[in-house]
């Protein structure tokens, strides 16, 4: 890299004639020298157009500190390789000259564009002027990100120096004369009409692109007039058909009028017929009320009498009842008497009936002594029988005693198979503990199972599914079929997960894994055409891998931090870790610490291991097959994301066998328990038998003592028994005189009960003649409310209706006023005015009645209501619109002939534009079509459009074709190669060099993507082109030219270097460098 930015230095390449370089050292411009340049004179000037680039000087811009341009009038080739800054100089012309950054395609910001760690940068560029050289000036402030702007060193706005550049033609945002190497792809990419439009600014007179300008503005004016004409004729006839439509409306309008007069004359005389009828109804009612009013008086004289009758039966009424309720109290009473003397022969029946119930019980008692003494006998007797049949019982002893030893020995053995019942009781259940927890240990173990099982659905459904289908399916295949390695490796330690899955690429660790490749096939058939699942599946190999040897040993190794190879990291069944092996070669990739990372250098020359994994870096190494160099490239490692969830294989395993071996203990256990237990029973029942023959003997030996103590018992209960007895006879005297003395009491209650009931009967015989004589004063007393209700409710009913009368009365003479009221109103008359004639006239021809009334109203208003629609404003409407017809007619015949005049005037301006326009692309056509025709090739440019009124659709359409076999296709990415669409570009531009008004052209890079063939071609034709007499300026940029191509005196080259070995700016000598390369030249051609 440079030290103090881009060096740059300018030479002219000849062929070694020494006016060349004479000429050479005239144009050169200064790099690093103290003083300015000498300003070019006007012999060297001499062949620049108007606004062409005399000088170009660049401070602390881009790559530059400073640098001086001074290029020729005519071809200037500006080389140099990529990076050294040639582009620089194509954004200082466009930015210098009032240029936008988007003009470049590079930042948007002009700030961007000052050499970093500078504060300000700054362009300026010197434009030929016949009258005097114009200089611009523009300096960039990056704080502010602003520019100031100067015009021969004098302070200038930016809008003073867009007016300078437009004046000399100089348009930097034209393709066609501007292209910087970022806008090179966008050429390709312009329409038509933007091709065409950018080709008149850059070649066209100056009014040629006003015109067209004007052309598209005549268009769209003619098209808003052509659009209002045609809306004010279709406005113009619907107004005249609406207008017709009025015109009925209005003879409708003026028949419904003649409808809604006769409805109000009808509607007039209705109130007053109404109020005729309700004036006659009120008479009526008056009259009625009046007769009414007399028969009330009439009725109201006949209810005095019936009154005081019905009051003197209530008196008597009620004196019968007083007399009804004493003798209900004497009843009463007696009553009361007569319940007493029943309860006191009640009471002395009782009485009889205990002293009877008392001699019965001492009887029963009796007999019941005597029976019980007579069972007692006979169970003495009984008791005494037995005793004998027992006999001797001194024998028994020695025979209990023999079966008390075998009670013994028989607990003895029940005793210590008991021991051992609880002994093997205890073991299973230490078993059955021990069986819980291997078992909880297995479900944490398959949990941690599931759970890369749920991860895996949650990444790839597809493969879930296809496990899923597996595990219900795996009859259908004839050999072994694994499910996904990632489910079927079970890392040792969690934290060595990563190593494994940056190994095994993700696609293998979901691959279901097949002993059968007939198999595998069938899985991925049924997975893929009848599931649509996207699976992947592979097949083991043939030869077993999985206790391959690595080829070098782990303990050679562990010098340098290397621990372990990549199979020892996980366990997998047998068929899984040999196609492991066989395709991912764990069994030889070594994992290493950060011991390994330190040395990582020393361990891959040392080793020639292919892979190794350090702590979180993965290397692979290579060697060149070239060179035989060793390369390495190394890898972060990822974090883990199935194998995290670490099963201990090996552990589940044993924790299954732990669980078997348990199992079958608690079996075994379970067989002892049983035989055990069938000893028990067996001891169990000799104990019962044992138990049984000793309480035999036993009760035979007590049973002699029990019964004569039980006979000793019941004959002292038999005394006792013999000792209790009753004197029947007496007893029954006793009872026969309470019985009689009894009875004499109840002969006496009995008579005076007689004579209670007796007074009772003639107490209810006088009371019955009461309550008759009570019922018939009542009969007659009702008859007489029943006659005086009746009058009441027609007095009631009388006073209802003349008070009802009265209402209506009432009712009527209000209606009368309302209607006399409404009449009056609707007539429009005053309190005192009478009916006008007119109205009396008109009444006289209409109905006398409400309902002829109501009749004609309907039909009238049924006629008028087919009137719909119909308002006062529509006899107005039609003649504003018979006005308006009038009026749009006028303004439609002017705006007619407005459009007329404008499509004159279009006409002249479309010939002025259109005739130049074709001859110049005609012109641009034929240079176009020899360019390619002297590259054996095919290229046509012509005038495109549509529709020749749509000016703003017209366009410059190329066509091209770079072989015989192919037909002219149009420019564009889908039938050119960017080579091809480089070459057209360059052509084009070439064609439009000679044509040119333009002072200058910039192309950047426009021949990367150019074979070496087309590449000379069209150098040779921009040399040709762009060195004739009537050319401008024109900049071409490379980074590269090919050998032996073919100059020109007239053009310039300017090499751009850059470098480390650059000298300083102030040693910097373009004199004596110019000088050197005269010598050398000389000295070359002399010998």
């Amino acid at each position: 890299m440079a030290t103090t930015g881009k060096r740059k230095a300018d030479s002219d390449v000849s062929r070694s004639k020494k006016t060349a370089l004479d000429r050479e050292e005239m144009r050169w411009g200064r790099r690093g020298s103290l003083l300015p340049p000498p300003p070019p004179s006007r012999a060297m000037l001499s062949g620049f157009v108007e606004g062409s680039i005399v000088r170009i000087t660049m401070e602390n811009f881009l790559t530059y500190d400073t640098c001086e341009v001074i290029p020729g009038p005519n071809l200037n080739m500006i080389v140099g390789a990529n990076g050294t800054g040639k582009s620089s100089i194509v954004c200082a012309i466009c930015l210098g000259l009032a240029g936008k950054p988007a003009f470049i395609g590079r930042v948007d910001k002009v700030g961007f564009y000052v050499k970093r760690g500078c504060a300000k940068g700054s362009v300026e560029i010197e434009l030929f002027k016949t009258s005097g050289n114009v200089t611009i000036t523009r300096e960039i402030d990056v704080v502010k990100n602003q520019s100031s702007w100067f015009i021969d060193k004098k302070s200038a706005t930016q809008k003073a120096v867009e007016e300078q550049v437009a004046a000399l033609n100089i348009q930097v945002g034209n393709l066609c004369q501007f292209l910087p190497q970022d806008k090179v792809g966008e050429f390709a990419k312009l329409s038509k009409i933007e091709l065409l439009e950018a080709t008149e600014k850059s070649i066209g007179p100056p009014e040629m692109h006003k015109f067209h300008c004007e052309l598209k503005n005549f268009r769209e004016k003619e098209k808003r007039l052509q659009t209002a004409c045609k809306e004010k004729s279709d406005h113009l006839e619907k107004l005249k058909q609406t207008n017709e439509r009025h015109k009925q409306d209005v003879e409708r309008y003026y028949e419904c009028k003649r409808h809604l007069d006769l409805i109000e004359m009808l509607e007039a005389k209705r109130p007053w017929v109404e109020y005729e009828n309700v004036r006659q109804q009120y008479e009526e009612v008056k009259q009625n009320r009046d007769q009414m009013k007399e028969e009330l008086r009439k009725l109201k004289e006949t209810q005095g009498p019936l009154t005081q009758r019905i009051q003197e039966y209530e008196r008597q009424r009620r004196q019968l009842d007083n007399q009804v309720k004493v003798k209900n109290n004497d009843i009463r009473d007696t009553s009361c008497k007569c319940k007493e003397k029943k309860d006191a022969l009640e009471r002395r029946e009782k009485q009889i009936e205990e002293a009877k119930h008392a001699f019965r019980v001492k009887r029963d008692e009796e007999d019941n002594r005597l029976q019980r003494i007579s069972n007692t006998r006979k169970m003495i007797d009984d008791w005494q029988s037995e005793i004998e049949s027992i006999g001797n019982c001194e024998n028994l002893q020695p025979q209990i005693d023999i079966l008390n030893d075998e009670l013994k020995q028989v607990e003895e053995e029940k005793s210590a198979i008991d021991v051992e019942i609880n002994e093997r009781v205890k073991e299973i259940k230490s078993l059955h503990k021990e069986k819980a927890t291997v078992t909880t240990r297995i479900i944490c173990l398959d949990n941690l199972l599931n759970q890369r099982e749920e991860k895996l659905r949650m990444r790839y459904r597809d493969t879930h599914d296809a496990v899923m289908w597996l595990r219900k399916n795996k009859h259908r295949f004839k050999k072994t079929v694994f499910e996904p390695i990632v489910l079927m490796i079970h890392v040792k330690d969690y934290k060595n997960a990563k190593y494994i899955e940056n190994h095994i690429p993700s696609n293998d660790l979901r691959s279901f894994v097949f002993e059968s490749q007939e198999d595998m096939e069938y899985f991925l058939k049924q997975m893929r055409d009848h599931h649509k699942l996207k699976v992947n599946a592979v097949c083991i190999p043939s030869i077993a891998y999985a206790d391959r040897v690595p080829t070098r040993s782990l303990n050679d190794l562990r010098k340098y931090g290397l621990f372990s190879y990549l199979r020892e990291l996980f366990d997998a069944p047998q068929f899984v870790m040999s196609y492991l092996c066989y395709q991912h070669h764990v069994h030889d990739v070594p994992v290493g610490t950060e011991k390994t990372r330190a040395i990582i250098e020393q361990v891959i020359h040392e080793t020639r291991l292919r892979q190794i994994y350090t702590a979180q870096e993965k290397y692979v190494v290579k060697t060149s097959i070239y060179s035989n160099d060793i390369i390495s490239s190394n890898t972060h490692l990822k974090t883990a994301q199935f194998l995290t969830f670490t099963v201990n294989v090996q552990e589940r395993r044993q924790l299954e066998d732990q669980d078997k071996e348990i199992s079958k203990k608690i079996q075994t256990l379970d067989v002892e328990l049983t035989a055990f237990h069938e000893k028990i029973q067996h001891l169990e029942y000799r104990d019962n038998e044992f138990r049984n023959k000793k309480k035999d003997l036993q009760d035979r030996k007590t049973k002699k003592n029990q019964l004569e103590q039980k006979i000793g018992s019941k004959l002292d209960s038999l005394k006792l028994m013999e000792h209790r007895t009753y004197n029947l006879e007496e007893e029954e005297q006793k009872t026969n005189a309470t019985i009689k003395e009894i009875n004499a009491h109840k002969a006496k209650l009995v008579s005076e009960l007689l004579k209670l009931i007796k007074t009772c009967t003639m107490l209810n015989v006088q009371k019955v003649d009461l309550v008759l004589e009570l019922a018939t004063e009542g009969y007659k007393k009702n008859k007489l409310e029943r006659e005086y209700k009746a009058t009441a409710l027609n007095l009631r009913q009388l006073e209802q209706q003349y008070s009802a009368l009265g209402e209506t009365k009432r009712r009527l003479l209000e209606k009368c006023k309302e209607l006399m009221k409404k009449a009056r109103h609707i007539c429009n008359l005053g309190p005192d005015q009478s009916i006008p004639q007119e109205y009396q006239t008109a009444f006289q021809d209409l109905p006398n009645t409400v309902e002829g009334i109501d009749s004609l109203l309907a039909d009238e208003k049924t006629r008028a209501s087919c009137f719909t629609g119909l308002k006062a404003s529509v006899v107005e409407d039609y003649k504003k619109g018979a006005q308006e017809i009038q009026q749009l007619t006028v303004e439609l015949e002017q705006k007619t002939n407005e459009l007329d005049n404008y499509r004159q005037t279009i006409s002249k301006v479309k010939e002025r534009w259109l005739n130049p326009l074709k001859g110049l692309i005609e012109q641009i056509n034929e240079k176009f079509s020899n360019f390619f025709s002297s590259m054996e090739c095919a290229g046509e440019v012509d005038l495109h459009t549509e529709n020749e009124e749509d000016y703003d659709k017209y366009g410059i359409r190329i066509r091209v074709k770079f072989r015989n076999s192919t037909q002219l296709h149009e420019l564009n990415s889908s039938h050119q190669s960017g080579g091809e669409r480089s070459v057209s570009t360059m052509l084009y531009l070439m064609a439009l060099q000679e044509l040119n008004r333009c002072p200058f052209r910039v192309v950047d890079e426009i021949n990367q993507g150019m074979d070496p063939v087309n590449e000379r071609r069209v150098f040779e034709m921009v040399v040709d082109t762009a060195c004739k007499e009537t050319t401008s300026q024109y900049f071409l940029i490379t980074p590269k030219l090919l050998q032996n191509l073919t100059y020109s005196e007239k053009m310039t080259v300017l090499f751009v270097y850059n470098g480390p070995s650059m000298l300083e700016p102030k040693k910097y000598n373009l004199k004596a460098f110019l000088r050197r390369r005269r010598r050398i030249g000389v000295s070359r051609m002399d010998q």
